[in-house]
């Protein structure tokens, strides 16, 4: 198929434009979900965050307490990074596994790191999706029920991009 990846920083819109891409006919992989798949409870990734991060980031179901993950990675850099490398690969790895299983002449793969992660490598172009940082940080607040405070840390771990330098289609 041919593959379109839709990146860009949390809460910029991604999600609106995949829904957009789904409405044309495009099968969606959103990594984040696979992320999800992955990390329930007892599967192998799972296992790696618990040794690397301790048993604080399992949830009473033992599957990830994506909020308790969040307040440690997104407060130190070097813990982000450490994340990353655990999962980057197994995210990558299962996205190529379900786009190989694709009968579709298009797939839209949507990513935050999409590079990052591995996954560009499997697109046939790439979509950035960008929006002005107010409206971001509003989104982010009002969609993940989190501070001000917490908002600015999570997009502060992120790649950011400049509206102004960017044309708008």
């Amino acid at each position: 198929p041919y593959v379109i990846g839709v990146t860009g920083p949390i809460a910029c819109g991604k999600s609106s434009v995949m829904k957009l891409l789904a409405e044309r006919g495009a099968v969606t992989i959103d990594a984040d979900l696979v992320y999800r798949d992955l990390v329930k409870p007892g599967m192998p990734l799972l296992q790696k965050l618990a040794e690397q991060f301790g048993a604080g980031v399992l949830a009473p179901d033992g599957g990830l307490d994506r909020q308790a993950l969040g307040r440690i990675v997104f407060s130190d850099p070097a813990a982000l990074a450490a994340r990353d490398r655990i999962t980057h690969p197994a995210i990558s790895d299962e996205v190529e596994r379900r786009v190989q299983g694709i009968a579709s002449p298009l797939v839209a793969i949507e990513a935050v790191k999409l590079s990052q992660a591995g996954v560009g490598r499997l697109c046939d172009e790439t979509w950035l999706v960008i929006c002005r940082p107010d409206i971001q940080l509003e989104r982010l607040m009002r969609r993940n029920g989190i501070t001000r405070e917490e908002a600015d840390r999570r997009i502060a771990a992120q790649i950011t991009y400049d509206p102004s330098k960017f044309t708008r289609t």
